[in-house]
């Protein structure tokens, strides 16, 4: 399969329509959860071979915790199954792995899975993969205009939850939703979006490459006359 023409620094994805794939096979909701882990690895290999350095995920927001309790517990269960499965994965292709988001809901099994999983990928050089989860923008403006507030800071950005990440260039939204949901408010100022009726356990290599192709074929002037 063909390289991008133009790499983007940092892609973002909003992972929509697990739910309405696994209604489409006649199965519960979770079940598109757990096949939408596949799109996630495609989405990283892909990545690495093609030179991308920060490709971040929207995997559970803030809003969600007000789903189905059974749903809520099974995307929880998924996340602490993926960080065990996905380890030597991660460190076979020099991958860094972070989670951005208010954890003070999560469980500390969890959070620990988390955390050992972020120590162990620190010294990842090729990639860095951010899932955001437990996450809302308006609560990451929030809390970075607080702690400006408390410590005389002058650039918001230096304390988003993001300092130190570049913004997203583009960001993918799967399922035919065209909206951000609450994603990185502030972060996705000047970012191309891409919306493919995809849905995202169908998400692969060549609908990510028809969306970077999208990307390349954009003139972005970030305000400027060119």
């Amino acid at each position: 399969m063909d390289k991008p023409e133009i790499v983007p620094l940092h892609v973002s994805f909003i992972m929509d329509g697990n739910g309405r794939w696994a209604r489409q096979r006649g199965k519960d909701r979770i079940f598109g959860h757990f096949e939408g882990v596949e799109s996630v690895r495609a989405v990283m290999e892909a990545s690495v071979e093609w030179g991308i350095k920060y490709v971040s995920f929207f995997a559970f927001s803030e809003e969600n915790w007000n789903r189905p309790e059974t749903e809520v517990l099974g995307l929880m269960d998924l996340m602490f199954r993926s960080l065990r499965n996905e380890l030597k994965t991660f460190l076979d292709n020099g991958i860094r792995f972070r989670v951005l988001g208010d954890l003070s809901r999560v469980s500390q099994r969890l959070k620990d899975e988390i955390k050992h999983m972020e120590d162990a990928t620190a010294g990842g050089q090729n990639m860095t993969a951010i899932i955001f989860f437990s996450y809302s923008g308006k609560w990451d403006i929030r809390q970075a205009a607080q702690r400006m507030a408390v410590e005389g800071g002058s650039d918001i950005a230096d304390y988003l939850i993001t300092a130190g990440i570049p913004d997203p260039d583009l960001l993918i939204r799967t399922s035919g939703e065209e909206r951000i949901s609450n994603y990185m408010l502030w972060q996705l100022a000047y970012t191309e979006f891409v919306f493919t009726p995809t849905l995202w356990p169908d998400f692969r290599k060549e609908q990510y490459l028809d969306a970077l192709r999208e990307y390349a074929s954009r003139d972005r002037r970030f305000g400027k006359v060119k």
